[in-house]
């Protein structure tokens, strides 16, 4: 696999660090896709060492900026002939932040490294992307998307730029949820986009994995103490990069495009219904997703935003 060429942000620590030794240990050429470089340079060090693999690349990128993605992709085909895989693993979820934090496109954090830092970077390398044989994206979702299955429950669209930030309270989780849920939606916008490329596009719905001691130090005393008992039975970050590895190089999932995949590798299916003893299979099962993800209003929403700052950030 030393000609294959995969692209991971956010590949210095947790799922993504992980992730990124699976590759480089199975061959591939990897290119670590960095914000914090002092973080990441101990990162990229340790992932030679234990792989035994030197083609592996760390680059500096803030998925949040567009400037920062732009140099990052005009750097990336200027040294790399293609990329066979890239995996949008990167997200911004600060527990216990208050208040909104706003991209250097006065974007709200979450969705500018959620889903429209993503979408751009996608936009720039598709071509790169089309290059190869069997080009493949996969995008980082989580089970906080199941918050949708509350029929209350809805992204703050005319918020995105924090337009109401001096009067609605700021909550880091459902902002989190609401960015994931776009970045579900606009998965499916993308695979059909690229379909006619060659280029497939699939969503992985996390689950729970072990965190760091620093994020859940980050918590309040309530959520802290649940995530130190829940992360006793949590597994290792290196049982999720299996499945982003799978996705990404198996057979099984060489002509499959525009799903939501669960940690048992079985593709999730939309909700039937969102009632009674369904509804509660939905909450604590992980076989279906919310029927909101399909609505075609928010589909068009959330196209049109990410192609309009897409457009804004220039080709």
């Amino acid at each position: 696999m030393k000609d294959k060429i995969v692209l991971i942000t956010g590949a210095n620590s947790g799922i993504g660090k992980a992730a990124a030794l699976k590759f480089a240990t199975e061959g591939y050429r990897v290119i670590m896709a960095c914000r914090n470089m002092e973080i990441s340079q101990a990162a990229h060090k340790e992932i030679i060492q234990a792989s035994n693999n030197t083609n592996v690349h760390l680059m500096k990128v803030d998925v949040s900026s567009f400037d920062s993605i732009r140099t990052f992709c005009s750097e990336v085909e200027a040294q790399f002939p293609r990329v066979d895989i890239l995996i949008h693993n990167a997200a911004y979820l600060n527990h216990g932040e208050k208040e909104y934090k706003l991209s250097p496109e006065h974007i709200e954090l979450s969705f500018a490294t959620n889903v429209f830092g993503p979408c751009l970077m996608t936009h720039l390398l598709a071509d790169h992307l089309e290059k190869s044989q069997d080009p493949r994206i996969l995008n980082a979702c989580t089970t906080n998307i199941k918050n949708f299955f509350d029929p209350k429950r809805k992204i703050e669209f005319d918020n995105l730029r924090g337009e109401f930030k001096a009067t609605r309270r700021y909550s880091a989780y459902k902002m989190y949820g609401d960015s994931k849920m776009a970045f579900l939606i606009l998965t499916f916008q993308m695979a059909e986009q690229l379909k006619s490329r060659g280029i497939k596009v699939n969503a992985l719905q996390i689950n729970r994995v072990k965190l760091s001691k620093d994020t859940i130090n980050k918590m309040n005393s309530f959520w802290k103490v649940l995530a130190m008992a829940q992360n006793i039975t949590n597994p290792l970050p290196s049982g999720m990069a299996d499945i982003y590895y799978s996705i990404c190089t198996s057979d099984e999932f060489r002509d499959v495009t525009g799903q939501l995949i669960n940690h048992k590798r079985e593709i999730v299916q939309p909700s039937a219904s969102e009632q009674g003893f369904a509804q509660f299979k939905n909450i604590f099962g992980s076989g279906t997703y919310p029927q909101y993800a399909l609505d075609r209003d928010n589909a068009d929403i959330i196209w049109h935003l990410s192609n309009e700052l897409v457009y804004l950030a220039g080709p």
